[in-house]
């Protein structure tokens, strides 16, 4: 059985919206799905732009990233429709993954495999892309849609004056691929590159200093270690990891001028669902700029409150434009 698109009226900041979604529709080959018209959107023109949005300041807008683009049901994971759901509720970043087919086409793909999230078996790395494409995607549940694996380029294409994006390269995807596919779609204002260790930090720097890092800093040593890197810190996002630092730690940060962004899929998320939302305002109280979530409507709708009624951010931030 195919699902249907749904529908989720959710109140974010002061207004209800009711998102029009059109029906699954089976795609030609290189034909981009046809999508609804965005609701809230973040637009980061220039890299300039995408420094000072992510420069750390006291009346900063709180923010969730809709990990693998936030899937939910009838909506898969690193999926261009999975992505305009979100953005039909809230402002977000969307972090995506990266994968390489045989005939080394960038792809969204978290797993080594398509089984998991399509309707096909395989490598990705063993597949040509014409092969992928002619997969369908299934949601979290198992249940089939008529999504279609989007390329990076699309995706990329498409983002352009909606959203931010952090990208996860896949262990095969050679960094400079990545890096021109970027620079070639004109994306560094709003195309950050997750990095998880200094080195590799280091290796997209030099490939392109025009470009955020999503970085991972959990401690003091780790900070250290990018102090000593060369990299300004005005390109780095701190991933602080997957449990909630010390409010001092954060302060850390901030006083550099850097955005934290905590990740809360898996045992947070847990957490919040099992105690309730608010679970999400005391972690972003503690000095979360970003909430990296697999739930990004309710985290979203659970932290507006905590959005200062006057910020320098503002200017980023439109509905509907």
């Amino acid at each position: 059985m195919r699902k249907s698109r749904l529908i989720l009226p959710i109140l974010f900041l002061v207004a209800w919206v009711i998102s029009c979604s059109n029906p699954n529709k089976k795609l030609n080959e290189g034909e981009q799905p046809e999508l609804a018209n965005s609701e809230y959107r973040i637009i980061v023109n220039s890299f300039e732009d995408a420094k000072e949005f992510y420069n750390w300041t006291s009346d900063r807008i709180p923010l969730v990233s809709a990990h693998r683009g936030g899937p939910y049901q009838g909506f898969p994971e690193n999926s261009l429709e999975a992505f305009e759901n979100v953005i039909q509720h809230t402002s977000a970043i969307i972090e995506f993954d990266v994968a390489i087919t045989k005939d080394s086409v960038l792809v969204l793909m978290h797993d080594n495999t398509v089984d998991r999230t399509t309707n096909g078996k395989g490598k990705v790395i063993d597949l040509t892309f014409e092969e992928i494409r002619s997969l369908n995607l299934v949601d979290k549940d198992g249940i089939e849609t008529d999504f279609l694996v989007p390329t990076l380029e699309e995706v990329l294409n498409w983002g352009k004056g909606k959203v931010l994006f952090t990208v996860d390269i896949k262990r095969d995807v050679p960094f400079e691929m990545v890096v021109e596919a970027i620079k070639s779609q004109q994306a560094e204002p709003y195309a950050a590159v997750i990095t998880y260790n200094v080195e590799s930090a280091k290796k997209i720097y030099n490939l392109h200093s025009e470009l955020m890092l999503s970085v991972t800093i959990r401690n003091d040593e780790e900070l250290k270690k990018i102090d000593e890197s060369g990299i300004p810190s005005e390109n780095i996002i701190a991933f602080t990891g997957v449990s909630s630092r010390l409010p001092a730690f954060n302060d850390i940060l901030h006083q550099r001028g850097i955005y934290t962004i905590l990740g809360v899929m898996g045992n947070l998320d847990n957490s919040a669902k099992a105690r309730g939302d608010e679970v999400y305002v005391g972690l972003v109280q503690r000095g979360a700029d970003i909430l990296a979530t697999d739930r990004p409507i309710e985290a979203a709708k659970a932290i507006q409150n905590l959005i200062p009624e006057e910020s320098s951010k503002k200017k980023y931030f439109k509905i509907r434009p």
